[in-house]
This record gives C-alpha cells, structure tokens and sequence, in this order.
C-alpha cells in the first residue's frame, strides 16, 4: 500500500460515519492520477497554500482600512483563524480535518481590497453582480495557474456555500461556516477595542452572559457548544440559546463596527479608488495585464476588469490609482 492508502484505510476506521472520506469524493473536473503521498483533500489544502491568491490575501482588509499598527487583523490572519477553528470542531467529531482545511483556507481567495466595502461596490458597478464566495470559485478554478487549481468537488461546494443562506453538501463545508462567523465576530471586537472603537462593556449583556466576557472565552465556548450539539449527528449546529446569542453579538457588530462607525470612515474613499480604477480599465483593456488580458475573448471586457480588481491588494489598488490618476512631479 502507499502511504496514502495507509491513510485513507485509516480514513474508514476512524472517522465518523457522518466524514467525508477521501477516497469517496466525487473528484476533480479534469482527472489526475493519484498523489502516493497524500490524499486528493490534503494535495486542495496544498494547492490552495502556494497559489498567489492566498499571498495575497496578507495585504486585503480585514475590516480596519490601512490601520496604523501591527497587530490588526488581515483577510490572510482572518483566514488562518477560521482554519484553527474549523479543524478544531472538525476532530472533535472524528470529521475529516484535512478537508475542512482545504475549505477554510480558500474560503475568502475571492475577496476584495477593502474589505467588504470593495465587495459591496463591485456589486454595484459590475453588471454580472460580485459575490466574493462565487469569485473564490471562480479563482479556483479557473483563475489561478492558467486553468484553475483542478480542486475536488467537496472542496469546491465548501467555498462556494461558507457564507449567506447557503448550505455546503458536507459537514465539513458547514463546520468551517460557523467557523468563519466564530472567528470575524471575535477578532473583530478585539481589533474595535484595540482601535478604542468599543470596550467590552458595550457589547449586548446578555450575548456575553451567555458566550463568555472575552474573545477566547467566546470562541472556546461556541466551539465547545457547536461539538455538543453535533456530536453523532448527520448536522452542525448550536443550541438555540448560543445562536441567537451568537446573532445578536453579530447584529451588534453590524450596527455599531462595520456600518458607519468611524472604522469605516475611509470607506467612501476606499470605493472611490475600486469605482475609478473600474471605469478606467474597461475603457483602456491594454493596461490589464497579459496574464487576465487573455480571457477577454473568451468572458469580456466587464467580467476581466472585476477579476483583476477584485485581485489587487488593498496597497496594490492604491498604488494603481496613484499611478494613473495622479500627475507626477518633474523639475528641470
């Protein structure tokens, strides 16, 4: 046997009858012939790790725009802790954690700069709509390395349904929704106290009464909460009380965080650069670069500029505004 069988023979001893088994996914679009080493989820969570998407994601708003400080979140540490989370619920219940990674960690490759406020223009201005978990599909597979990254359709459906009403096909896919929910919640009332936004005496009484007084001991408890509720059952949930505390925390974080709060008080600028930047390029396609240039036959004008757009990073989309909408200076 390889060391992969070895694995997936460990696979069925192990995992819970509810798992998605390695060796029973519905595959890839294009096939390929078997990694010896590791198994098709665990060749995803690879893929996904060295694809420029995910570098990316490094300089892509969390929610604070350009913070001045070191120890804000980004969409890639964001990302990072909904992975930790995720796999954390996902052995618990003898799930399995390397799909639940590969999902975690190419939930938000389609992300805007900016932060959702770049997701809600593209929205506006594209005349396809943007949803950033249909573009993480779309640069899966077919953005990214020329055709795509060819991931598993289990890995694909997780991505394509962590976010709205959606509901992913495996467990794995709805263990890393809570879990994205979990992790945004949280580290984004820290990052609002670190900024002096809001202190923990703010927060709704009876959520925290309920989830804990403090971010680790929210996340621990949901997590905790979540494998109680989930445990030999063919679903992933929390006990009503822990989700509409969870949901009234989020309400909370909504009205007071990621709406109109002065965290977001340079976000009309921050759509000004994504709606400049938009306009200009569907009317100069020469200056997009060669590597997206290619698909304009195939997708046009519109659809290619929103890929590229929502692509940049946040210091990329302003150094690209810079440089085509500010004069430079010159002396003799």
């Amino acid at each position: 046997m390889t060391i992969r069988e070895e694995y997936e023979a460990y696979e069925d001893k192990f995992l819970s009858q509810f798992a998605q088994r390695s060796n029973k996914s519905k595959g890839r679009e294009k096939q390929e012939s078997k990694c010896d080493i590791r198994t098709d989820f665990q060749r995803d969570r690879d893929r996904i790790i060295y694809s420029k998407a995910f570098r990316r994601l490094k300089h892509k708003t969390q929610v604070f725009i350009s913070p001045e400080g070191d120890h804000y979140r980004t969409r890639l540490t964001h990302t990072l802790e909904v992975s930790q989370i995720a796999r954390t619920i996902a052995r618990s219940l003898r799930l399995n954690e390397d799909l639940t990674e590969a999902i975690a960690l190419g939930h938000d490759l389609g992300h805007t700069p900016f932060g959702h406020s770049g997701e809600m223009v593209l929205d506006k201005i594209c005349p396809h709509g943007f949803k950033h978990n249909e573009q993480s599909l779309r640069v899966v597979e077919i953005l990214e390395r020329e055709n795509g990254l060819n991931l598993t359709w289990e890995v694909r459906d997780g991505i394509k349904n962590h976010t709205g009403k959606n509901v992913a096909a495996t467990l794995e896919g709805q263990i890393v929704k809570f879990a994205d929910r979990i992790a945004y919640i949280n580290h984004d009332i820290e990052d609002a106290i670190r900024g002096k936004v809001l202190n923990e005496d703010m927060l709704p009484k009876e959520s925290v009464k309920i989830l804990g007084k403090n971010s680790s001991k929210r996340i621990n408890n949901m997590i905790v909460n979540i494998i109680e509720n989930s445990r030999n059952e063919n679903k992933i949930a929390m006990s009503e009380e822990f989700q509409k505390a969870k949901d009234e925390l989020r309400d909370y974080m909504f009205k007071n965080i990621y709406v109109g709060s002065i965290v977001k008080k340079d976000e009309a600028k921050a759509q000004n650069i994504i709606i400049e930047l938009y306009r200009y390029l569907v009317k100069t396609p020469e200056l997009i670069p060669k590597d997206m240039s290619k698909w304009l036959l195939q997708y046009g004008i519109d659809r290619v500029v929103c890929d590229y757009v929502a692509g940049m990073t946040d210091r990329y989309a302003v150094k690209k505004f810079h440089d085509i909408f500010i004069p430079e200076s010159w002396s003799f």
